[in-house]
């Protein structure tokens, strides 16, 4: 399993960046997908998720409205399209595979991230 991210650099508070995540190794379009961040000094926070087929996305709250989580799974890849940065969007951003162990969410691979800095 792999999963590459790329899309991430600096932008100014309002801009935008369009995140991609290219997965190998499994078969991508039987999984739901995540876009998980880490900022300086704090731990994981949860971003967005998309089930196999792409029909139900999920948000959290900081990025509703602002963020948007799709796939491609004729080329394997997952996107995040961010509008409207914040500086405190500032962080490494991961996509993660996720798995139901019983009644837990694992994540069970995740790519390397990418980095996001929004600043002016």
């Amino acid at each position: 399993v792999q999963l590459v991210e790329s899309g991430g650099g600096m932008v100014q508070p309002g801009g935008s960046l369009r995140l991609s995540c290219a997965a190998s190794g499994f078969t991508f379009s039987s999984y739901d997908m995540n876009w998980v961040r880490q900022a300086p000094g704090k731990g994981p926070e949860w971003v967005s998720a998309i089930n196999t087929g792409g029909g139900s996305t999920y948000y959290a709250d900081s990025v509703k409205g602002r963020f948007t989580i799709s796939r491609d799974n004729a080329k394997n890849t997952l996107y995040l399209q961010m509008n409207s940065l914040k500086p405190e969007d500032t962080a490494l951003y991961y996509c993660a595979r996720s798995i139901w162990v019983g009644i837990a969410l694992v994540y069970d691979y995740w790519g390397q991230g990418t980095q996001v800095t929004v600043s002016s």
